[in-house]
């Protein structure tokens, strides 16, 4: 049975539950939902929690987690049990009440709130009952690991799994078909579509010059770097007086989350942001729900501006108003570093743009957090992208840092142009600026092209034949070659009226293609229609 919203949900929330509902009525059993950080995914799966009103369970893997999601229960009126370390419960009850005058902890409720950990420890006789399972955070679930095990403990239930970024590090996938449990995965709007309608804020990274060399560090099954070894790499390096100084250029008095590879390193750096003038706290897994909730008021508060953390905030943290997040923890996880730039990505009042602040080369690593994303349930090479991005460089300003693509010929921050090629003698020197290419290169492929254009070269003697198969030949080069232009031509018309110049355009496409625009003018036939196709579908 589904039952009315009681919340006003965006039109993209709107379609995604019910295309949950479609998936699940056409056959599938679990179902993924991909939406960004920021996007409303807690509001959603409570959501759908209410409308389907069966006996459910929602799983989370922390009691950070575990508490966020009670909370929102509990500003939709919804009765639910707790199924975590008793002592932790009367801590929940405490937040609710924080935020209105009654609790909806009940034991008895239909609704259910567990630890991961807790409930694969604990036998269930009212397991069987089960018809819903929700999994926060889903890019966690596989078939053969503790989750996949929570799982398996409802087998009448449908699945509801939800996250950001539905990839993992080690390249599993989280599908039937590969080492998951997923059937159908649906996909909400793109960040930079968030981000244009305004659900997300604009950005600006800045990435100071370090010395921190990962090359020694191994990485490890799991996709991401040995810890131990990358603890060590990351204190040689010295990075913490360059994080507060940063945070202290770019952002002085706004609230801010710093990402550390270590509790060690973590206490170093609050106790380095305390020291410049800039309260701040260490927050770790030893502290208590109570304190953690505590800190977490006085940091919306204003009273703490900077939260030092190792993992713990990368997930499951509703703070709008914090507009600054340091990076100082390296790795090679792309949804690791989604969700940590996500907590600054939330608008709120007088937040032009969140400020992010690489200095363990992150952004480098994986690309802007709003490329464009191919989400897949397959597994895959663990070194693979899911991510299509235009490389970026870093501002030459020592006064700026701002990182931007590499198409742009200067800083869109401080105008600062970019660094001549010192070689010009191939495209990929000039990285496709075809205004900076060597003229004898220039006059090569412009030769090319026109000997495309002219008539076909006919030898002399040849017979009929051959003269028929050249002639065919070089017509059907000709009219690929055409319809090449005409799409090149489009697509960098739609650029143009961005307010793209020629440069930047021409360096965007050899970037987003593989290939600057002259040498594509001198393609064969078949290549030059492979091209055609790409461009298209990139449209």
């Amino acid at each position: 049975m589904r039952i009315m919203s009681i919340t006003i949900l965006r039109e993209y929330q709107k379609n995604l539950i019910e295309s949950t509902f479609t998936a699940w009525d056409s056959g599938a059993t679990n179902v993924l939902v991909q939406s960004h950080t920021g996007s409303g995914k807690t509001i959603m799966l409570t959501e759908i929690v209410r409308r389907v009103n069966l006996p459910t369970v929602i799983v989370a893997h922390r009691l950070e987690l575990v508490s966020q999601l009670s909370l929102a229960l509990a500003r939709a009126q919804v009765q639910h049990s707790l199924i975590i370390s008793d002592n932790s419960i009367p801590s929940i009850i405490q937040l609710h009440l924080s935020i209105g005058k009654k609790h909806y902890f009940n034991p008895a409720a239909r609704v259910m709130v567990a630890s991961v950990d807790t409930l694969v420890r604990r036998k269930l006789a009212w397991a069987q009952q089960i018809k819903l399972v929700v999994i926060d955070e889903a890019a966690h679930v596989l078939r053969d690991n503790k989750w996949g095990k929570a799982v398996s403990m409802f087998p009448n239930a449908r699945g509801l799994f939800v996250t950001a970024t539905p990839t993992r590090a080690d390249g599993r996938g989280l599908g039937r078909n590969a080492d998951g449990l997923v059937d159908v995965l649906i996909e909400g709007p793109s960040m930079r579509k968030l981000i244009d309608d305004g659900y997300l804020s604009k950005y600006r990274i800045f990435a100071p010059p370090n010395n921190l060399d990962l090359s020694p560090v191994r990485i490890t099954a799991t996709g991401d770097y040995s810890p131990e070894p990358l603890k060590e790499t990351v204190r040689r390096a010295k990075i913490t007086g360059d994080i507060v100084d940063h945070y202290i250029r770019h952002a002085q008095g706004e609230l801010g989350i710093t990402f550390a590879v270590s509790v060690e390193a973590a206490q170093e750096l609050a106790n380095a942001y305390e020291g410049a003038g800039v309260p701040a706290v260490c927050l770790h897994a030893d502290i208590g729900i109570t304190e953690r909730a505590s800190i977490m008021r006085r940091f919306r508060e204003g009273i703490i501006k900077q939260i030092v953390n190792v993992d713990i905030l990368a997930e499951g943290v509703d703070v709008p108003a914090v507009r600054c997040v340091s990076l100082g923890r390296p790795t090679m996880s792309y949804g690791l570093l989604r969700q940590q730039i996500g907590r600054a990505l939330r608008p709120s009042e007088g937040k032009q743009h969140a400020i992010i602040l690489d200095h363990v080369g992150n952004i480098m690593r994986h690309g802007l957090p709003d490329a464009s994303c191919v989400w897949t349930l397959e597994s895959k090479d663990r070194k693979s992208r899911s991510t299509t991005t235009i490389p970026l460089r870093t501002c030459l300003n020592s006064e700026c840092v701002a990182v931007f693509l590499r198409v742009l010929d200067r800083c869109p921050y401080c105008s600062h142009p970019i660094p001549l090629p010192k070689e010009r003698a191939t495209p990929a020197q000039v990285e496709g600026d075809l205004r900076e290419l060597d003229y004898s290169m220039l006059s090569t492929l412009n030769k090319e092209i026109a000997r495309i254009d002219g008539a076909p070269r006919i030898p002399h003697g040849a017979g009929a034949v051959v003269t028929s198969s050249i002639i065919k030949k070089h017509n059907a080069r000709q009219e690929a070659q055409r319809q090449l232009r005409e799409v090149i031509a489009q697509w960098a018309g739609v650029h143009h009226a961005e307010g793209e110049s020629d440069s930047e355009i021409q360096r965007r496409f050899y970037y987003t293609f593989g290939i600057d625009i002259l040498t594509a003018q001198t393609l064969g036939t078949k290549e030059a229609q492979t091209l055609i196709d790409t461009i298209r579908t990139k449209d």
